[in-house]
């Protein structure tokens, strides 16, 4: 199932995770690309917080790490490239 409703925070706050997604190199568009159509999905296996693997249109491959608010609603905390075949 898709997540359909993602918080982001300021784009200005120094602690946020557009800031902190942004650091990775990664867009909110591309995180959005994945949460939206992920292939796989599991959780992590330093943090404990689901995450979600997938391709974004621009051709990347990403890992993000969430937190799930309620069933639809993710709050996202990080994202970075990852190989096609990572394992957690």
């Amino acid at each position: 199932m898709p997540l359909s409703s993602i918080i982001w925070d300021l784009d200005d706050d120094p602690e946020g995770n557009v800031v902190h997604v942004a650091e990775h190199g990664v867009t909110q568009e591309e995180v959005e690309d994945v949460l939206a159509n992920p292939t796989d999905r599991d959780t992590s296996h330093s943090s404990g917080y689901p995450v979600a693997f997938g391709d974004t249109r621009t051709g990347r491959h990403l890992i993000v790490v969430y937190e799930q608010i309620d069933a639809e609603t993710v709050y996202p905390i990080t994202a970075y490239d990852v190989p096609r075949r990572m394992q957690l």
